[in-house]
């Protein structure tokens, strides 16, 4: 695909999911240092944003830094976090983590450092680098995934094919933003089942792979 073509899609998918006011939209409004939304990040894996939104924000109303969410204790912090999947282990490794930035008094800015942080995979540490810190990374969740194999961007099957397909292929002044168009897009135009393709802005510039 032409990089004249990615820029038409991409602006495109933006301006429509802004339009619609998706919720990857209002939660980066809603979360915006490094520590918030690696907490926001840990928290939405298989859970919805607006869902995470209220959590988080039910959250950060009892405590703001990790270390008055470490004076919470597990009990509390379970409680608080009641809601999002899998909110009991998310509990222990936020707890994990909280203690770790306690010590060290940031939230680390590489790959590496963060991928030490238990319940932080490939995609919430580059979500992280890209959204807290500019960095040019691409964190692959489903949305990413499905949309891009689905415009044809990319023919994949694992994440981190997807990650390293899109990064060849996408004009740099896009990747860091990628991940954020794509699923505010994913979450309001091209949805998993029944997509909108009647009302798409790109719907004559997608072959629609897999889609029928």
């Amino acid at each position: 695909m032409h990089k004249n073509k990615i820029d038409l899609i991409l602006k495109q998918m933006h301006n429509e999911a802004k339009k619609r006011n998706a919720p990857v939209f209002r939660a980066e409004d809603s979360t915006r240092t490094p520590f918030q939304i690696l907490v926001f990040t840990m928290l939405s894996a298989r859970t919805k944003d607006e869902t995470t939104m209220k959590v988080v924000n039910r959250l950060f109303k009892e405590a703001k830094t990790p270390k008055q969410i470490v004076s919470l204790g597990k009990n509390k912090l379970e409680k608080l976090l009641f809601g999002v999947g899998f909110y009991r282990v998310k509990a222990k490794n936020l707890l994990k983590v909280c203690k770790i930035i306690e010590k060290t008094g940031q939230v680390p800015d590489t790959l590496e450092e963060l991928l030490k942080f238990p319940g932080v995979g490939r995609k919430t540490a580059n979500i992280v680098l890209a959204r807290a810190f500019g960095k040019n990374t691409i964190g692959v969740d489903v949305h990413v995934h499905r949309i891009s194999n689905r415009l044809g961007l990319v023919k994949t099957k694992k994440p981190e094919e997807t990650e390293k397909a899109l990064l060849k292929k996408i004009p740099e002044k896009y990747v860091n933003t990628l991940n954020r168009n794509f699923v505010a897009f994913g979450q309001t135009i091209c949805l998993p089942r029944n997509p909108m393709c009647s009302i798409c802005p790109i719907n004559k510039l997608c072959p629609k792979i897999g889609v029928y």
